[in-house]
């Protein structure tokens, strides 16, 4: 059975009460749902990790070279998570990052990631439903 990895970064294990106003109230759980159900008809299944740590990410993309594809959102290791730069680097699958907010109209120290050269594509600013759109184009990639 074919797994698509979904990595989250710092910060994002307390979705649903962290600043709803900004990344709203849906929790890490109801997104791991969400993705679930969208490739499911696939007949994928979802390996999720989400830590604060960068060196717990960068062993996880590491020991799973083998999912189909992954959905990384390193929260604020966007802008230094250079560790997690070089090991998404090393990924054979096509990933994209996504943002919950739309970091372009945030504080400038957050326009740039020095992941997203590396990435596929980004989705930033449309909420969790960022998170499907992701999985389906992962979904698309996947057929091509």
């Amino acid at each position: 059975m074919n797994r698509l990895l979904l990595v989250n970064g710092p910060n994002l294990g307390i979705l649903g009460r962290r600043q709803p106003e900004i990344y709203g109230t849906d929790t890490l759980a109801d997104i791991e749902k969400a993705v679930a159900e969208e490739i499911a008809g696939r007949g994928w299944t979802l390996t999720s990790v989400q830590d604060d740590s960068e060196g717990v990410l960068v062993r996880t993309i590491n020991d799973n070279p083998d999912t189909v594809g992954a959905i990384v959102n390193p929260g604020a290791l966007m802008m230094a998570g250079w560790s997690l730069r070089d090991s998404l680097a090393a990924y054979p699958q096509p990933w994209i990052e996504v943002h919950i907010s739309n970091i372009h109209a945030r504080e400038s120290f957050r326009h740039d990631s020095v992941l997203a050269p590396l990435a596929q594509g980004v989705i930033a600013g449309l909420g969790t439903q960022g998170y499907r759109l992701a999985a389906r184009a992962l979904l698309a990639l996947a057929q091509d």
